[in-house]
């Protein structure tokens, strides 16, 4: 999935490209509103994070240069404004979605995938290993028993983590990196609270599928029937 990023904020501009290409996503991060049109125009995006308030051009001018030459690619606003009057205006010039700041990075992951949904080519991608099978519009963990269990925004991150490279360590630190981000709050503790949290799931829906601790090490993922 391609994704364009137009955010006047560089450091968070920056936070939101790493964000997103953890998550599987191909990012192009400008900083104002006319390198937003151009990049627009010039290139085929499956969807655009716009902020509002950029120089040069602001983000609803973009937008609305963008419907006018026909561009119908899904547009999230992304913006300090959060009166009832500005959602308007967005909705009006051809939004699909508007999220105020701050925000959870989960939820605007989550909506940016409800606004991929709704254009008939976008075909998620199904990750399955061993018995298991893990759904990114459902966030749904099924198993070949037909048990399913819904994963929470990071439980599906750390999740989709190991199904990218099954058998594969990965440290404490390096899921804190590739889930939180390397400039996160949160504690190391959170990291093992999710991964025991997974471990359950996997046995909730009778999965062989497990997720091992190495010993100063990491944890790998590994499937019993191997």
């Amino acid at each position: 999935m391609r994704l364009l990023i137009a955010e006047d904020e560089v450091d968070l501009a920056e936070a939101l490209t790493v964000f997103f290409e953890r998550n599987q996503f191909t990012v192009d991060t400008v900083n104002d509103g006319l390198s937003a049109y151009e990049y627009a125009g010039a290139d085929d995006y499956d969807a655009i994070i716009l902020d509002i308030m950029m120089p040069k051009m602001d983000g609803i001018e973009v937008l609305r240069r963008l419907r006018s030459d026909g561009n119908h690619v899904p547009i999230m606003m992304l913006t300090a404004k959060a009166e009832k009057d500005d959602r308007i205006i967005g909705f009006d010039a051809g939004a699909d979605d508007y999220l105020p700041k701050p925000f959870d990075t989960d939820e605007l992951l989550s909506r940016v995938r409800a606004i991929l949904r709704r254009r008939e080519e976008y075909k998620p991608s199904v990750m399955t290993y061993g018995d298991i099978t893990l759904s990114p519009v459902s966030d749904m963990l099924t198993s070949t028993s037909g048990k399913s269990v819904r994963l929470s925004g990071r439980e599906f991150q750390v999740m989709e983590l190991f199904m990218h490279a099954p058998k594969t360590v990965y440290s404490a630190d390096k899921i804190m990196e590739r889930v939180w981000g390397w400039d996160t709050d949160a504690e190391i503790n959170v990291v093992w609270v999710h991964i025991s949290n997974l471990r359950k799931k996997l046995k909730q829906i009778d999965s062989k599928v497990t997720i091992h601790a190495n010993r100063g090490l990491g944890y790998i993922m590994e499937d019993e029937n191997d």
